[in-house]
């Protein structure tokens, strides 16, 4: 019997880490790890059927990309707290704000049409998508918007906050519905086309901006959505 490669050993370890994270991620998203609980090693590892030091490493990611924080018996989902949120989007308005201020003198003609064509594919998604899919397509039209920026930094920021306020957005799209931000899209996608940086940020304010009694509204709703969800479990 030959000997496994440590190469492969090495490569194994990586992917299964690499899943554990997504897979708590993906968790800490949704709030299946629920907001002020503490979040149990020993129980996530059983759950996942891994042992405890990729859960523990997945955690302490996650710290670091503020979805938990850590406690003296381990770790905590961040709660659902409103000034929180509040800096979040204001956050997502700062580095939107300034991705489409760097698209407006670095896209090219091809790249904004392109986003004219997945704005219109997206239009046509049917009202009962789940708004899971929903949010992605959202998204990825400000995803489009920060790739013609053609900085990576900003991206990467901007997607770490897509991530801490997706559950927010869940809520908040089901209250407001596609409509209007589609509406929305095609203003920023027009300003854009036109080069007028001051049509454009305006645009992009109105569409992503949040006030507060907005905030408590849906987090008011999103907890809701979480415990009753655990009681009908």
């Amino acid at each position: 019997m030959h000997p496994v490669p440590r190469h492969n050993i090495s490569k194994t370890r990586r992917e299964r880490g690499s899943g554990v994270f997504n897979t708590l991620r993906a968790m800490a998203i949704s709030y299946q790890l629920k907001p002020g609980e503490r979040v149990s090693e020993i129980e996530l590892a059983q759950q996942l059927g891994v042992s405890r030091t990729p859960v523990r490493e997945a955690l302490t990611r996650l710290v670091n990309d503020g979805f938990l924080t850590p406690t003296t018996r381990g770790f905590m989902r961040r709660p659902l707290e409103v000034q929180e949120t509040l800096d979040l989007y204001e956050a997502r308005v700062a580095v939107e704000s300034s991705c489409l201020a760097m698209a407006i003198e670095r896209a090219t003609d091809e790249e904004i049409a392109e986003a004219q064509a997945f704005l219109a594919k997206s239009r046509k998604v049917p009202r009962s998508t789940p708004i899971e899919q929903l949010v992605e397509l959202d998204e990825g039209f400000h995803l489009r918007i920060a790739d013609m920026a053609r900085n990576v930094e900003l991206k990467r920021i901007l997607v770490n906050l897509n991530e801490r306020i997706r559950f927010i957005r869940w809520i908040d799209m089901e209250s407001a519905g596609r409509d209007f931000t589609q509406r929305e899209h095609a203003e920023i996608l027009q300003a854009l086309k036109a080069r007028d940086r001051k049509a454009s940020d305006k645009a992009l304010r109105a569409h992503i901006g949040l006030r507060r009694d907005q905030i408590v509204e849906a987090i008011r709703q999103g907890l809701a959505k979480i415990y009753l969800a655990q009681d009908a479990a």
